[in-house]
């Protein structure tokens, strides 16, 4: 069967999800793809280190596209988006293999710097 006929029966290959997703759903997705395409997660130390990387190459975009050094040619076609889902992904990884809601948590997250950064930043003057 050649790749575009196997692709078009593939679940993660198709349009038929919807684009908007939730966390839940995010690490539901991603946790249905390692165990069937992926065959397991790597270890969690794997993926911690990993996570380093897939952040190392979103930096080097970033400081070379924003930041004051210059871009290299070969890096002005790396995409910034697909960098950033690679970050995103094996976070998601991690908090599935050591049993975090992300959803729970970022809910509780942002309620915690709600209540400690209430007037922080606007009494910032560095930021006005």
């Amino acid at each position: 069967m050649k790749w575009e006929e196997e692709a078009s029966h593939h679940p993660f290959l198709t349009n038929s999800k919807p684009i908007n997703m939730t966390l839940e759903e995010a690490q539901k997705e991603v946790d249905q793809w390692i165990n069937t395409t992926g065959v397991r997660y790597f270890s969690e130390l794997t993926n911690m280190t990993i996570l380093m990387e897939e952040v190392g190459e979103l930096a080097r975009i970033m400081s070379r596209r924003y930041g004051d050094q210059s871009e290299k040619e070969s890096d002005k076609n790396l995409d910034l988006g697909d960098e950033m889902a690679d970050v995103l992904w094996v976070l998601i990884c991690l908090a599935n293999q050591t049993g975090i809601d992300l959803s729970s948590e970022l809910k509780r997250n942002l309620e915690k710097k709600s209540t400690r950064d209430l007037t922080r930043h606007k009494d910032n003057p560095k930021l006005k």
